[in-house]
């Protein structure tokens, strides 16, 4: 370390800066020590950091920021992280200096002396004093802010003081504070130098669009980097009362519908089947299955499709602001596509061939058929004829699954705009049809129904491949009930999603895209779960 600095090292690594806080990161001493391993150690154990399978090389300081108040200064950090791999990922990261040890048990960075005293680098989501300070400087943002850090507010979140904070659940991906026990402010983690999707769509949808069924935009803080890019760092909304997310709900009814098969001494051989991908409404459900099902399940089905129609058609009524009117297919897309599920499906490919010793009964026999029918498959994704197609795209939620929505009284919310993990954030923001995000939603309704049967061994009497049987039947009604309700409404608001054949093949399409997706991340994580996905790339396959 230079002398001109000033810096020392103490006994017990502590740093001495003769730096005042408020000009730290501008000592390069202080960024070097900061960025070197005491960081990288503290980095990789947070669960909001994505590069645990990546093997860490190097953290850089790619921006940073004062987020402040008065004389109450923070500082917001942007990390480039760079691994052995040759690739990189941004990370936000703000920071406090606290002289309190109480305030720095779990979260300490780093201990330094600041101009004689003694103190901690932690990270600043943790102190009440930052959290309140964010709050604040949202609550009294300025209609236009012309600064380095744009806060901004909607105008329905007016004359609101701070009075508690907290954090919401268990960290992940992102950390989410609840104010007031009425506002959530997610801060995101995970860095893109572009408008976080999660922000653009959450805005527009609540602000612009005024759908209701989705968290209120209140508002967001936005960074305007060195190279003139936006950075979202975080989006405030309203706190949804709810009674969990939709996953944990379906589960419960679908367990339900399995204790019935016993209950009700129902004939799994004998039950009616609905033809795959034809709406219906209640109306034309049998008896027999109203009598196995219920009335509820049935019900809160259509009423999902309903949200999810509303949706989409808010997404589709856009014709001014270009980044959300509406698009037609084109060869740019079907070549952007085409690149990228073939691309992904090699990779599963590989993944299957190299996993087949994890696998066993009907995953090991869906496995090999998979791998038999891989010039098949491949062909499905090829055969994608833009010049075919009449239908619209629009900017979708892009990962929507059951617990991407919250259940409250007898109505859904949706949640999560952020898009596939595995994509890029230029990807995320491409215009899709539709139906991928309804094709998503089926793939969660199919992991659910076999989610029970593998969690519940023990409390169904019925062999296993009886309720294959039987979750095969239920899944087709689920997929006609949605699509009676979703497509009646899609047409009255005039979206063109297309006519029936071209909307079964773009369910089928997307089906096959998310199944082979999934199929990377169960072979990963739990073999055993692979034949979920395995079983919907047979459906599709061997569907005429």
């Amino acid at each position: 370390m230079s002398k001109d600095s000033k810096t020392s090292v103490t006994n017990k690594n502590v740093y001495n800066f003769n730096t005042p806080w408020e000009a730290l990161l501008e000592n390069k001493d202080f960024v070097n020590v900061f960025l070197s391993d005491v960081l990288e150690k503290y980095i990789v154990k947070k669960r909001w950091y994505g590069g645990k399978a990546s093997k860490l090389k190097y953290i850089e300081l790619a921006e940073y920021f004062r987020i402040q108040q008065n004389e109450e200064v923070y500082y917001g950090l942007i990390l480039e992280v760079n691994f052995v791999e040759a690739f990189y990922q941004h990370y936000f990261l703000p920071i406090a200096f606290v002289t309190d040890e109480n305030f720095a048990q779990e979260n300490r960075i780093l201990p330094v002396s600041i101009e004689g005293q003694k103190g901690y680098i932690i990270d600043a989501v943790h102190l009440e004093a930052f959290r309140r300070l964010v709050f604040e400087r949202i609550a009294n943002a300025e209609p236009i802010d012309r600064t380095k850090v744009r806060y901004h507010k909607n105008v329905k979140f007016e004359n609101i003081a701070y009075e508690s904070s907290r954090f919401m659940g268990v960290e992940q991906s992102n950390t989410s504070i609840v104010y007031n026990e009425k506002y959530v402010l997610k801060f995101f983690r995970r860095i893109y130098v572009d408008q976080n999707p999660d922000y653009e769509m959450s805005r527009f949808l609540s602000e612009i669009k005024e759908y209701k069924n989705t968290p209120l935009y209140l508002g967001s803080i936005n960074v305007i980097d060195s190279d003139e890019a936006t950075l979202t760092i975080a989006l405030m909304q309203e706190l949804v009362d709810n009674e969990g997310d939709a996953w944990e709900y379906i589960l419960n009814e679908i367990h339900k519908v399995f204790m019935n098969l016993e209950f009700k001494r129902i004939n799994i051989k004998s039950l009616p089947k609905a033809i795959p991908y034809e709406r219906l409404e209640i109306a034309d459900v049998s008896p027999q299955i109203i009598d196995w099902v219920g009335l509820n399940l049935l019900t809160k089905i259509q009423k999902l499709a309903q949200r999810t129609a509303e949706m989409h058609i808010a997404l589709g009524s856009e014709f001014s602001e270009t980044a959300f009117e509406p698009s037609h297919f084109n060869g740019d897309y079907e070549v952007w596509l085409k690149n990228r599920l073939l691309y992904q499906f090699q990779n599963r490919l590989n993944t299957v061939e190299n996993n087949l010793h994890k696998l066993k009964g009907m995953a090991l026999e869906l496995a090999n058929e998979f791998l038999l029918k891989k010039n098949e498959i491949r062909k499905r994704f090829v055969d994608f004829d833009w010049t075919k197609l009449k239908g619209e795209r629009i900017r979708v939620h892009g990962d929507y699954h059951l617990g991407q929505v919250l259940v409250q009284n007898d109505d859904f919310f949706i949640i999560d705009f952020e898009g596939e993990p595995e994509s890029t954030i230029r990807d995320r923001k491409v215009k899709q049809p539709p139906l991928k995000d309804v094709a998503g939603l089926f793939r969660s309704f199919h992991y659910a129904i076999y989610s029970s049967i593998f969690n519940n061994k023990d409390n169904y009497q019925e062999s296993q491949e009886d309720l294959f049987e039987a979750g095969e039947i239920l899944y087709n009604y689920i997929l006609g009930l949605f699509l009676g309700t979703y497509v009646a409404l899609i047409k009255k608001a005039n979206l063109n999603i297309g006519y029936k054949e071209e909307r079964i093949f773009l369910l089928q399409y997307s089906l096959l895209e998310k199944a082979v997706y999934e199929l990377g991340y169960e072979l990963n994580s739990r073999p055993q779960w692979a034949v979920i996905p395995l079983k919907g790339i047979s459906n599709i396959i061997n569907q005429i």
